[in-house]
């Protein structure tokens, strides 16, 4: 079954990102004008700012507070189009400053997009899935749909899910099966196999991390530096008691001997 990855999709964005910049198709240091035409000159905001969390965009796009069940159904194309026109309005902290922001991933897949003339999943395909191993469309904005596994409401009804798979999806769009999830993390977190972890992974600490949460699901990522590991993913219930489940399970584990994985410490 596929489950929904939400914000996790950014590790896959910034992964894009880091093996176009790699392979010199774009500079993680050029102003995002630079790439765009229609964002007014001057802003200052870079792409690594945008992976970084670091633009002084705001954390949700326009319009998105207005339907809490299905906000991002009105965060279409025209409206990201109206938010680069407008990009120097559209920023409401300090650049430079860290401030998480799925608007500013909306806007880095769209510069990813547009810079190569290629789709998000074909981007995700080339530069994240195929270098791990993984089958094309393993992690996908539209999985079938007799294999989500999703919330359930009155009478066993599939709930409904939040509308993705526009120009949000590259800030948390994307499903995957959790086998797939875990290929991903340790991919690209543990084995590296791309090199150093994109900057959308948070850090803190000995551990990177990151969490995401979308209507009726939330999941977790998080990588130790001694090489221990987790994927959390839960249906229902608050995103942060998925982050707390899943650190106090990555710290209780311990290591074992090589190639035999992990296994969690009794209470």
């Amino acid at each position: 079954m596929f489950v929904e990855l939400g914000s996790l999709t950014k590790l896959v964005t910034g992964t894009v990102l880091t093996q176009l910049a790699e392979a010199g198709e774009l500079s993680l240091d050029e102003p995002l004008e630079h790439r765009l035409d229609e964002v007014p000159k001057g802003t200052g905001v870079t792409l690594r700012h945008l992976a970084e969390h670091t633009s002084g965009l705001p954390r949700l796009p326009p319009g998105t507070e207005t339907s809490a069940l299905d906000p991002y159904a009105s965060f279409t194309e025209p409206v990201l189009h109206e938010v680069l026109r407008g990009l120097d309005k559209a920023i409401t902290g300090t650049v430079g400053s860290k401030e998480y922001s799925n608007l500013g991933y909306a806007v880095l897949g769209h510069v990813l997009t547009a810079s190569t003339g290629r789709t998000f999943q074909q981007l995700t395909d080339a530069h994240v899935l195929a270098p791990l191993g993984l089958p094309a469309g393993a992690a996908t904005a539209e999985p079938p749909s007799g294999r989500r596994l999703v919330a359930t409401g009155l009478l066993g009804r599939p709930r409904r899910t939040w509308t993705m798979s526009g120009p949000i999806l590259p800030a948390g769009g994307l499903w995957a099966t959790p086998s797939t999830a875990a290929r991903l993390v340790v991919g690209l977190a543990v084995d590296r196999v791309l090199g150093d972890p994109a900057p959308a992974w948070q850090r803190g600490g000995q551990a990177l991390w990151h969490l995401g949460a979308t209507r009726d699901a939330s999941a977790f990522a998080g990588v130790h530096e001694d090489g221990r590991w987790i994927f959390m993913h839960r249906l229902r219930g608050s995103p942060d008691r998925t982050e707390r489940l899943a650190v106090k399970m990555l710290l209780e584990c311990r290591r074992q001997p090589e190639g035999e994985g992990f296994t969690e410490r009794p209470a």
